[in-house]
């Protein structure tokens, strides 16, 4: 009888091979850097919450989608779909000890049970970022300035952050007198970028119940132009009246001019289409697409929520923030051609040749590790071509050979593994010369 178990995962869930992990780190640790430069501490929460802490609060999708079950105690229980939703409920919990306002990152795995695509699964990492107790605008321009920061810092060039007002929408909505109607427009609105006009005319009409003309009116919002003042002096027309409206409009317009005095504001794009289809949302709003690769989506997303934590508690707690899309943000690299393909983060691989120099090479890694490297030491004395090749499939960049004659010279070799070529130097040298081929 055969009682092995067949090895499988479930659809929308992968296991994550160290080629895959390598980049994945890379990112989150670049996110975790520039948030820390703007001065936000890092935070955890549980993955498993009250069903009730989640219900209701992404919208009737995001409900459909939750992992939700009965545990072994009997209670009502969910994985989280966002990083922002527990963090309402734990910013509530915690109000008194965090002091206002407050500034937090969280790196965490999330779960939707949506249909698994490009770039988007099942089970994805979300890595967070954002201000509560504040209802200024300097939070809100703040939060553009860090995802341009992000961008930068991942090696992206060309990207846009596309920027709206969700009270601008409201006001328009108000005017065309579907303000009852504004949680399916808008959910239908968000999907313009990825399904086109013709499909979300379609769902304004027979889901949100707009007529043909309201729909035209509302799916015309996203060709208003890119120029920002040409949009902006737009609005004006489209608002007035509005109080809510006019007052998305100021608070847009606040945003544009904070961002233009910094090199954010070269890659600032107001885009009276961009929704955000969570229904918490109640300002700002952002989503981050890539110029080479819009198709993809966008790739760090957020916006103000002034209301989330009311939920939880009757202290007044607003919040601005954006989520980086690690998954979505890796497969754009990968097709980009943005990653170094290594299963390794050492850089240097120490070749073995015998137990008796077993001693002098474990020196020898470690003063190279001291000397600011990643170093691997080969464990067994294999055939020169057989450890090579295992550190060209490993993805190392150089390889430290030292055989007898250079222990007698004093010397090492240091072959490049990408070019072939190799260069003898004295063994003081090692690390510097290590360091000065990897670039450094």
């Amino acid at each position: 009888m055969n009682d092995r178990i067949t090895p499988r995962r479930l659809k929308g869930f992968r296991d994550m091979l160290p080629e895959a992990m390598m980049p994945r780190e890379h990112v989150i640790e670049t996110a975790k850097a520039v948030y820390r430069s703007y001065g936000f501490s890092p935070i955890d929460t549980p993955a498993l919450e009250f069903s009730e802490i989640l219900l209701g609060k992404g919208g009737d999708e995001s409900d459909k989608q939750l992992y939700r079950f009965e545990d072994a105690g009997g209670r009502d229980v969910a994985l989280r779909f966002d990083l922002t939703v527990p963090l309402a409920r734990f910013v509530a919990q915690h109000a008194g000890d965090l002091g206002m306002p407050f500034k937090r990152y969280h790196v965490g795995a999330v779960w939707r049970g949506e249909r698994p695509q490009r770039g988007r699964y099942r089970e994805f990492v979300q890595c967070d970022f954002d201000t509560i107790g504040t209802g200024s605008i300097a939070a809100d321009i703040e939060t553009g300035l860090v995802i341009s920061d992000l961008l930068d810092a991942l090696g992206f060039e060309r990207f846009s952050i596309r920027i709206n007002n969700r009270r601008v929408l409201a006001g328009l909505l108000d005017r065309l007198g579907l303000a009852a109607s504004s949680v399916p427009v808008l959910r239908a609105l968000d999907k313009l970028a990825k399904v086109g006009a013709d499909a979300v005319r379609a769902e304004l009409v027979e889901t949100a119940g707009t007529t043909e003309a309201q729909a035209d009116e509302i799916v015309g919002l996203g060709g208003l132009g890119d120029d920002v003042d040409t949009v902006l002096d737009g609005l004006g027309s489209l608002v007035v009246g509005s109080e809510i409206g006019e007052r998305g409009r100021r608070e847009l317009i606040a945003v544009v001019e904070g961002m233009q005095r910094t090199p954010a504001g070269g890659r600032l794009v107001v885009d009276v289409a961009t929704a955000r289809g969570l229904d918490y949302y109640t300002g700002t709003v952002y989503e981050t697409y890539l110029d080479d690769l819009p198709g993809i989506g966008s790739i760090c997303s957020g916006g103000r929520y002034d209301d989330l934590a009311s939920l939880y508690t009757s202290q007044r707690l607003p919040g601005v923030g954006a989520s980086l899309g690690v998954d979505r943000l890796l497969a754009a690299m990968e097709e980009l051609g943005m990653t170094r393909a290594a299963r390794t983060p050492a850089e240097v691989l120490v070749l073995m040749f015998g137990d008796e120099r077993l001693a002098d090479l474990v020196a020898l890694a470690d003063g190279l590790r001291r000397g600011g490297l990643a170093v691997e030491l080969f464990p067994d004395a294999r055939k020169l071509g057989n450890q090579l090749r295992y550190a060209d499939r490993r993805g190392h960049r150089l390889a430290v050979i030292v055989g007898e004659t250079e222990w007698e010279a004093g010397t090492a070799q240091i072959k490049d593994l990408a070019t072939g070529e190799s260069r003898e130097v004295r063994r003081p040298e090692l690390a510097a010369v290590c360091r000065e081929a990897l670039g450094r």
